[in-house]
């Protein structure tokens, strides 16, 4: 699946359906898109193989005591795929980026409150090859995570949507150091089922059902669907790294939020302190929207633009 021609109506209903609920059994998703089971179950199996779907469970960052810090590098050429490498490998990662025409990494560090933060301070300065870094502490989301890119979530009705929502007929709980084997099976699938995560938990399967309805409850627990924005239409990416006057931010930001052009909208500490994540069709297009529609916004200031040439790492700090 190369290319965004092989993606029809029913792959991208899919995809939105598994952006409302990641855990929705294929028959529930089926009866609302007006397909069989085994139709659903097909698509999805040849989503994976071939596009590169996959469906992760997250934990909240700040419900599971974690500081996030997006961390830029300026590296040297010949050394800024190996460096990259490195970085998708550590469990303490997401959203590894080759930007800046290969001489600059993006790279969001999930750190415990508690840790000392020693990627930031000791294990990144003493790598070579890299000449400049700045961290950037993430303060505010105000659209991505939880909240789904709109250019592959647009597909539904608001019927649909509704029937595919989860139930929330659970009790709210936060995450204990006894999730922690739950948590991290579903960050590497999150559509695992009940019988496996039973098994690697020792917990019973009713118990695993009820343990995950309680953290979605709390908002703890969420899931997010991975798959290469090009598919839809998306063939040019790119960080912008914005200076908002402080009295602005929130307002500039909830507008940014609404924009289908952005996939991502963080306030951050830093001389810039607004982050966005843009998915444009092709670079005239990202040309528009910057002159056109983020232009005309009172409060930015500045606005730095970084293309995204590969992610290398998405949303789960668990490789496949």
């Amino acid at each position: 699946m190369q290319n965004q021609a092989m993606l029809d109506d029913l792959d991208h209903a899919l995809v939105h359906a598994l952006q409302i609920d990641g855990r929705a059994p294929f028959a529930r998703i089926g009866a609302v898109l007006g397909v069989s089971t085994q139709t659903v179950a097909r698509r999805y199996r040849r989503l994976r193989a071939e596009a590169g779907l996959r469906v992760v469970g997250l934990a909240a960052p700040h419900r599971a005591g974690q500081t996030q810090w997006l961390v830029r590098l300026t590296v040297v050429p010949a050394v800024a795929q190996r460096v990259a490498d490195a970085l998708v490998r550590r469990t303490d990662t997401t959203w590894v980026k080759l930007a800046g025409g290969g001489t600059e990494i993006c790279v969001i560090v999930n750190s415990a409150n508690d840790s000392g933060h020693g990627l930031l301070l000791h294990d990144i300065p003493r790598t070579t090859g890299i000449t400049a870094v700045s961290a950037h502490q993430l303060l505010h989301l105000y659209h991505g995570g939880p909240t789904a890119w709109l250019g592959r979530a647009d597909v539904l009705t608001d019927t649909q949507r509704r029937q595919l929502e989860p139930e929330t007929r659970a009790t709210p709980a936060e995450a204990t150091a006894t999730d922690a084997p739950l948590l991290t099976a579903l960050q590497r699938d999150g559509r695992l089922g009940q019988t496996e995560l039973a098994a690697i938990t020792g917990w019973s399967a009713a118990t695993v059902a009820r343990r995950i309805a309680d953290l979605r409850a709390a908002e703890t627990l969420y899931f997010d669907v991975e798959i290469d924005a090009r598919l839809f239409g998306a063939t040019t990416q790119a960080l912008l790294w914005m200076a908002v006057a402080p009295a602005d931010l929130d307002t500039v930001a909830t507008e940014l939020a609404t924009h289908r052009e952005l996939a991502v909208v963080a306030a951050t500490t830093g001389p810039t302190n607004l982050l966005a994540h843009a998915l444009c069709a092709d670079p005239p297009a990202l040309h528009r929207y910057l002159t056109h529609r983020l232009g005309a916004l009172p409060g930015i200031r500045s606005c730095e633009t970084a293309p995204v040439l590969r992610t290398l790492k998405a949303a789960s700090p668990l490789s496949r």
